[in-house]
């Protein structure tokens, strides 16, 4: 009987911790000469990720989303890359920002902002669910 109430405190004690934060997801997106992949991008609202944004090409990227960047909740270090809604990469770097995906659901457009790149095809969308 002693050792049945003495083996009940650990389990006592594990349930009452507050329950593990998860951590956010990390979603990949290599940008190319002319091209992100992927091309769409869908988030959960409300929910923590991390844009692994790669370029993986020669020349200069960004991924330009104002509308999605004004709408989400980013963390306070990860401003200093999103400027007017804009990240910009350089060849062969990586960026990451960690945000909040948007509260309400809904479709932003994503584009690379440099001299022909969205007409040459690289251009996307980020959809909220």
């Amino acid at each position: 009987m002693r050792f049945a109430a003495l083996s009940a405190i650990p389990i006592a004690i594990l349930a009452a911790q507050p329950a593990a934060t998860q951590a956010p997801s990390v979603i990949s997106v290599q940008l190319a000469n002319f091209s992100f992949t992927p091309k769409t991008i869908v988030l959960d609202h409300g929910h923590e990720y991390v844009l692994h944004l790669a370029n993986v090409a020669d020349g200069g990227h960004d991924f330009t989303a104002p509308e999605f960047f004004a709408a989400s909740a980013i963390v306070a270090d990860d401003r200093r890359f999103v400027s007017e809604g804009e990240v910009e990469v350089p060849p062969g770097q990586v960026r990451e920002i960690h945000l909040t995906a948007p509260a309400a659901a809904g479709t932003y457009h994503l584009k690379c902002s440099h001299s022909f790149h969205k007409m040459f095809g690289m251009s996307g969308s980020i959809v909220v669910r």
